[in-house]
């Protein structure tokens, strides 16, 4: 029998998981109650697991197939392709950008809210990211429930939620002019996808608002200023407080969220602070969303995101 329990932590989203050891293999009942608990509340949270990459990785594939750990990453932990570790102190090795730039710019996961890798036409199906140095405070997490945000619109704007489609990119949300190591990686790396502007989740059949600010770069069909104006709204909406739940991290916790149903929010109250915040992230193969209308992603530019070693290239 499992000894799983959940106990939720807000009105829309989440909930903290206790009675498992993750660093073991788990039950068949266990697994089930998880996953069961990560589609009703969105994201679900492990408090003190202390694990490795190793275990990490283990854990992670008790939910299904991973991906290589970034499309842009090209130095993964040696023997753990799967890992993206999330430091600013890499960025500012790999590409020159210090702290307070990756803010200004949006050039790393200090991006504002977003859904992971929306600029796939597959983004991943859900990821896990664990805690291995986090400061005494800042540094929280928040996550806001999609599915909320779309049944909280008024019934005409869902109605036209549901026909439209956007162009997700890299650098989508970034108001910096696009040049610098890390920008030129990426346009040389190009993935772009044109999504459904609303979701329909895969296994529970709920429609999801599926566009963020980190990716979402337009909707197609109409002008540069009605897309704006339709973007911002959509926005303002995935970004209401009422929809969300923040995570204070400790060393070895662990936030398990449903990449489909959710966008996050990294921290934006260290900047000014010496601080070191070190995690690790994995994420799940995900398949191509499909729209109300039966509408499926569609590839514009580079590869499906996939357990390739290597990071994606243009041109298919």
């Amino acid at each position: 029998m499992s000894t799983v329990r959940i106990d939720r932590v807000a009105g829309h989203i989440g909930a903290e998981i206790t009675g498992v050891d993750l660093s073991a293999p788990l039950s068949e009942e266990d697994v089930a109650a998880i996953r069961a608990a990560l589609l009703a509340h969105k994201v679900v949270f492990f408090r003190g697991q202390h694990l490795d990459h190793g275990r990490q990785i283990a854990f992670a594939r008790q939910f299904g197939e991973l991906t290589h750990a970034h499309p842009h990453e090209d130095a993964p932990p040696e023997e753990h392709p799967e890992i993206l570790t999330i430091d600013p102190r890499r960025y500012e090795k790999l590409y020159g950008l210090d702290r307070k730039q990756q803010t200004r710019r949006q050039y790393s996961y200090y991006s504002g809210w977003h859904t992971d890798v929306t600029a796939a036409v597959n983004p991943p199906a859900a990821s896990i990211l664990r805690a291995e140095t986090v400061p005494a405070f800042g540094g929280d997490t928040a996550w806001s429930n999609l599915v909320a945000a779309y049944e909280g619109l008024s019934e005409p704007l869902r109605a036209l939620a549901d026909g439209l489609r956007a162009e997700h990119r890299f650098l989508a949300g970034s108001e910096a002019d696009e040049s610098g190591r890390y920008a030129e990686r990426i346009n040389k790396n190009l993935l772009v996808a044109v999504h459904p502007v609303v979701r329909v989740h895969p296994e529970t059949g709920e429609r999801a608002l599926f566009v963020n600010p980190g990716f979402t770069k337009k909707i197609l069909g109409l002008s540069a200023a009605e897309s704006r104006q339709i973007l911002d709204l959509f926005f303002g909406q995935i970004a209401r407080p009422a929809y969300t739940v923040r995570f204070r991290w400790q060393p070895g916790d662990i936030a398990f969220w449903d990449n489909r149903a959710t966008a996050h929010l990294a921290p934006e109250d260290l900047e000014h602070l010496d601080v070191e915040r070190t995690l690790h992230r994995v994420t799940l193969i995900g398949d191509r969303p499909v729209g109300p209308d039966g509408f499926t992603s569609e590839l514009i530019s580079g590869v499906e995101f996939r357990a390739q070693r290597e990071p994606a290239v243009s041109g298919v």
